[in-house]
């Protein structure tokens, strides 16, 4: 029974992205697995709603419902995947409190940067008061390959104090196309599905490595 929240305080770094891809990828391996949508706009439970591979989602937005909920539900699941809330809100602290693993998607710009930082100043006060829990990790999203601005951006989040997973999602179009046809990139067509489902996959693996 794990708890693994996708925590940004901005929008559009691929927090909903990467829960539903999570979510299906585990599903995909026969682990019993919820959705839990956080953010007010409700992009990861219509999304994951409209896949073919049918994954149970719950929505779960004020402080008071999260806090609540979040335990109940790890009771009934092998694993819980909370897609958070834009902003470093009251239901953000909840989600933070009551997940076992925090995972920060990062754009390589200096505005996610400082957004990253908020997240893990959050992330540090809970684990100062649960004794070290959540465990952390940041990664890359929306990374173009070749750019110096990556580069730098891998190199700011060495000072950060968490750890910066090994695995980078670069931006593509069929990442983007995922939501607008009900799917994710593992059931579409052509050679940028494949490499980003095999960046997912490795993404996935790393994650996984980190649960207890």
């Amino acid at each position: 029974m794990s708890v693994i929240a996708f925590v940004n305080q901005k929008g559009g770094c691929a927090k909903s992205t990467t829960a539903v891809h999570f979510a299906y990828w585990l599903a995909h391996r026969k682990h019993k697995v919820l959705l839990v949508d956080a953010d007010a706009q409700r992009s990861s439970s219509i999304w994951i709603e409209s896949l073919e591979v049918k994954i149970p989602c719950e929505v779960a937005q004020t402080p008071d419902e999260l806090s609540e909920q979040i335990p109940e539900f790890a009771n009934d699941y092998t694993y819980v995947v909370v897609d958070g809330p834009a902003g470093i809100s009251d239901a953000m602290k909840s989600i933070v409190f009551k997940t076992d693993l925090a995972i920060i998607p990062c754009q390589p710009t200096g505005v996610d940067l400082r957004s990253a930082s908020d997240a893990i100043r959050l992330i540090r006060q809970a684990q100062d008061q649960r004794e070290g829990t959540p465990k952390a990790a940041v990664f890359l999203s929306r990374a173009v390959k070749g750019t110096r601005l990556k580069d730098e951006a891998i190199a700011l989040l060495g000072n950060i104090g968490v750890p910066i997973l090994d695995t980078v999602i670069h931006q593509r179009q069929a990442i983007a196309d995922t939501f607008g046809q009900a799917a994710t990139v593992w059931e579409l067509l052509g050679k940028a599905s494949i490499e980003a489902a095999e960046e997912f996959d490795q993404l996935f693996r790393e994650i996984m490595e980190m649960l207890p």
